[in-house]
């Protein structure tokens, strides 16, 4: 007992010690960013939700998923102590890409938001905007020729190929926002629900080598409405992937779509089979 009460003295040092390896812990955590990119292709059901870490720590989300499921699909790949994200960019207005984003905003400090302009009367998207206004979010647009600029050192850059016009009107998977992500020699074409006519006004306004990616996130996961053979030859992935629930009652990816994927020989991979799938690339090689 007395050789206990001897020891009674150092017991706060001893916390005060884990106290302080927990706190460098997670602050390595926080501040230990990649020297690579990281692209990942979310598991969050039946939607699309894409999250992108720039090597400089910077982070972008690319829509939300259809449910609170982004949040624990997020959780496997920022780290723990990480509350915040500087870009979310909502691609259009539909419940399945969106669904996720109000309690992504109850839950992380959202910097600027990317919009297409479009509105939907859903109560997802009445929540969504109401708390972009109380968060005090900054609000963007999103038009052909704006970049988004990632990380500047490494010249990471996010290049908006459509809309080229005001979308309010259209349907709303026509006016979803396309974008292409570059890293050096790596390419993604990431392209929300866009459709066969989106597709046609792109290869309308882009050469070939604006066009040409790595990586081509297949539109309106994998429906035959999207990814013509056209729009498949001038892309050119070495990789497509398909973002879609396992089992879903829409039948995506339609066959129609694997057909021509595997006309042109482009492998794909889905989420609705392998989860998050995950992409690296330190700006010459990309691995996955």
């Amino acid at each position: 007992m007395e050789r206990l009460r001897k020891y009674e003295q150092y017991i706060p040092l001893i916390f005060l010690i884990i106290f302080a390896i927990i706190i460098w812990f997670f602050a390595f955590l926080y501040n230990n960013h990649h020297n690579y990119l990281e692209v990942v292709f979310l598991d969050v059901g039946q939607g699309d939700s894409i999250y992108i870490e720039a090597p400089n720590g910077k982070q972008m989300l690319v829509d939300g998923g259809p449910d609170a499921k982004l949040l624990s699909s997020l959780a496997k790949v920022m780290p723990f102590a990480d509350r915040s994200i500087d870009m979310v960019v909502e691609t259009h207005p539909d419940t399945d890409h969106i669904g996720g984003l109000p309690q992504l905003l109850d839950n992380y400090k959202v910097t600027n938001i990317l919009e297409n302009g479009a509105t939907s009367d859903s109560k997802t998207f009445s929540a969504l905007e109401e708390k972009i206004s109380e968060d005090k979010i900054n609000k963007i647009i999103a038009r052909r020729g704006m970049r988004i600029v990632l990380d500047a050192e490494k010249n990471i850059y996010f290049d908006i190929l459509f809309p080229d016009r005001d979308v309010s009107n259209l349907d709303s998977n026509d006016g979803s926002i396309v974008g292409k992500l570059v890293y050096g020699n790596s390419s993604f074409m990431l392209t929300g629900d866009a459709t066969l006519y989106t597709e046609n006004q792109i290869e309308w306004n882009e050469n070939e080598d604006t066009l040409k990616s790595d990586v081509l996130k297949l539109g309106h996961h994998g429906s035959r409405t999207s990814s013509s053979i056209l729009w498949l030859e001038k892309v050119n992935p070495k990789v497509a992937i398909v973002s879609a629930g396992k089992d879903n009652k829409y039948g995506h990816p339609h066959q129609e779509t694997l057909d021509r994927l595997s006309s042109l020989y482009i492998p794909f991979l889905s989420t609705a089979e392998i989860g998050n799938i995950i992409f690296k690339s330190d700006g010459t090689k990309l691995v996955y």
